[in-house]
């Protein structure tokens, strides 16, 4: 119960960050449309991210979270405290120096991210901008990252779960005002927004430090040393900067591709919005307890739990995120464009959107399950066996996305992304059974079984519904009628999937009672 609780807290905290996020997308949207500011915009917040999701949160949180969790249970707090200090001033000295390399090497390095925008000289001088603005987040949210690390190593899960929705809290405020003053659609409005960026990853530091501080941990940087316990964290985590980075060494393999097309990259980004949204729930909760959770108990020799803890992760991801995908995948057109479909983004984009947002759907449970495997290897500090399968998957999605995108375009990349998502979760499932470290029980077998008959009963219920739905709104209805219709198929979704979970036996009806009365 402790796990699905902590599931539970981060899962909540992450919906929130994420409802948010649709709220700061929707009024992007508006502002930006998929023109060239917005394209220049998108890249220049994903830069960052790419390096935050390689470096702080795959790579040196994947290392660093066990052997934290190692020094805390076997040598006591100040060992464990010793040790953070020792990490972050060895992460905090190489952000630096990255940070002063990429603002040098700034336009060289968008020739390489985005070579379609050299064409355009002046989306490409607005994206070197922009992402020099940008590119110090990367060190407050790194810090960020490292510094969440200790706080759920310490069981204190809250706070550290909702530091993004300052972020998109302080992005909405500054997307407000872009509106206001009359900038939107212009190049002010992506110096605003990156500028809003840089002051996001402040607020968030500051708030993970002061709930640290409230814990009676005070964490302040030295002069970096080279420690024994240093040079074993990166050793573990030079193979997870791939291991844990392989979804988003995909992503920027399609940027590159999608910079080829004009508001490829747009298209690709709001529906990578769109299906994130169930990933971060699900996939976010799973990656950030489960991994403290599994260091703890090998660290106490109890395989067996350890293995019970993961099937319960499987069975908890699975059961809300095949429901997910068969929405994501159904309803695609109607999901987009009651979400975005105003001021600038118009049914074109809505028409361009959509299948890329299919595409990507039928990756989320692959996603998911690499959540759940990848944190079986590195609490038994093995990095080495998920960075092959990465590098093995990244060489497939590349092949993938250029004899795609010739073809089916922006939809092309996010297939090439989808089916490295489920090689790669395949690989880490049947390596760990081989191990014999995950082994299914009966109780995950026939939950899942019962899951799919439910989202199966649900396609069906989307389906008759939105027919009815386009029958009684005569056509394609408008903009409060796409919301209208957005609103109903949620209902009709939700509601469907639930009887037929109960009836199924995924859910009974004491753990739905207990779950909305959480929510």
């Amino acid at each position: 119960m402790s796990l699905l609780r902590n599931f539970a807290t981060v899962g909540s905290a992450t919906a929130v960050s994420r409802v948010l996020g649709f709220v700061r997308d929707m009024l992007m949207a508006a502002a930006l449309g998929t023109g060239p500011v917005a394209d220049a915009f998108f890249v220049a917040f994903r830069f960052p991210n790419l390096f935050r999701r390689l470096f702080a949160e795959g790579a040196f949180n994947s290392a660093f979270i066990p052997l934290f969790a190692r020094k805390l249970e076997g040598e006591g707090e100040d060992a464990a405290k010793r040790f953070a200090i020792e990490a972050m001033s060895g992460l905090l000295l190489a952000l630096l120096a990255l940070t002063a390399i990429a603002e040098i090497a700034m336009p060289l390095l968008m020739f390489v991210l985005a070579p379609g925008f050299y064409k355009d000289p002046e989306k490409f001088d607005l994206a070197v901008m922009l992402t020099r603005i940008c590119f110090p987040y990367l060190t407050f949210v790194s810090m960020l990252a490292l510094v969440s690390g200790v706080l759920n190593a310490l069981g204190r899960f809250a706070v550290a779960a909702f530091a993004p929705v300052l972020l998109n809290v302080v992005l909405i405020a500054t997307l407000t005002l872009v509106v206001a003053f009359g900038h939107a659609n212009t190049p002010a409005a992506g110096y605003w927004l990156s500028g809003g960026v840089f002051i996001g990853g402040v607020v968030q530091l500051a708030a993970v430090v002061y709930e640290l501080y409230r814990a009676g941990w005070v964490l302040v940087p030295q002069r970096p040393r080279y420690t024994g316990d240093v040079r074993r964290l990166v050793k573990l985590s030079i193979p997870a900067v791939i291991a844990g980075g392989i979804t988003q060494i995909n992503i920027v393999i399609g940027t590159m591709i999608a910079s080829m097309a004009p508001g490829a990259v747009s298209y690709l980004y709001y529906a990578d919005r769109v299906y994130q949204l169930p990933l971060g729930i699900v996939g976010i909760a799973i990656g950030v307890v489960l991994l403290p959770d599994l260091a703890r108990r090998l660290r106490a020799g109890n395989e067996e739990a350890a293995s019970g803890q993961q099937n319960r992760a499987l069975e908890f991801a699975l059961v809300l995120t095949l429901p997910a995908t068969a929405a994501l995948f159904t309803v695609s057109g109607p999901i987009v464009a009651g979400l975005f479909e105003r001021g600038a983004f118009d049914a074109a984009a809505t028409a361009r959107t959509a299948p890329a947002l299919a595409a990507f759907a039928l990756g989320l449970p692959a996603f998911v399950l690499i959540k759940v495997f990848q944190p079986g290897f590195f609490a038994r500090e093995d990095t080495r066996t998920p960075m092959w399968f990465a590098a093995i998957n990244a060489i497939i999605n590349v092949v993938l996305s250029l004899m795609l995108f010739p073809f089916l375009q922006h939809i092309g990349i996010a297939l090439a992304t989808t089916t490295a998502g489920w090689i790669n979760a395949t690989l880490l499932g049947l390596t760990l059974y081989r191990r014999k470290h995950f082994l299914p029980d009966d109780r995950l077998r026939r939950r899942i079984t019962s899951a799919c008959a439910a989202s199966g009963a649900m396609i069906l219920a989307l389906i008759i519904a939105s027919v009815v739905f386009a029958i009684w709104a005569d056509g394609a209805p408008a903009q409060g009628g796409r919301i209208l219709h957005l609103f109903v198929l949620t209902v009709v979704g939700l509601a469907s999937y639930g009887i037929a979970a109960v009836a199924l036996g995924v859910i009974s009806r004491t753990e739905l009672a207990g779950f909305i009365r959480r929510s």
